[in-house]
């Protein structure tokens, strides 16, 4: 398999994505990292003034992870990156040879944050 053939997958992603934010899903930007048997997702909305950090719930855990397990050894990515604007989802991927080890996830993570919504604070205080 590869991404292109796990859309519908990646599509269920979203549904679940917006059942844990709990509102409508426009605006909201899944990040997330995975390796072999973990996976750490990570979605924030756009609320206009701010952005609200939501954890990633066992459901949308565990599919994540069967889909990185679902694709070939050679095509796993380590980060994704899962937009829904505009009533639809867009994804990209960053692959292993593409990050540098010695950054931390939560550096990779504030990283992309900053390029998806530049200075606007995030709210982490997940209920």
């Amino acid at each position: 398999m590869t991404n292109l053939d796990l859309g519908p997958e990646y599509e269920e992603v979203g549904r679940i994505a917006a059942e844990d934010i709990r509102t409508d899903p426009e605006g909201t930007y899944l990040y997330v990292e995975a390796g072999e048997g973990w996976v750490e997702p990570s979605i924030f909305k756009d609320v206009g003034n701010r952005i609200v950090y939501r954890e990633g719930s066992r459901d949308l855990c565990w599919k994540l992870l069967e889909i990185w397990e679902a694709e070939q050894p050679n095509k796993r990515w380590s980060a994704l990156h899962y937009t829904i604007a505009n009533g639809r989802f867009e994804v990209s991927f960053d692959y292993w040879e593409e990050i540098d080890p010695e950054e931390s996830t939560l550096d990779r993570r504030a990283r992309a944050i900053r390029e998806r919504f530049g200075d606007k604070p995030v709210d982490y205080s997940d209920p």
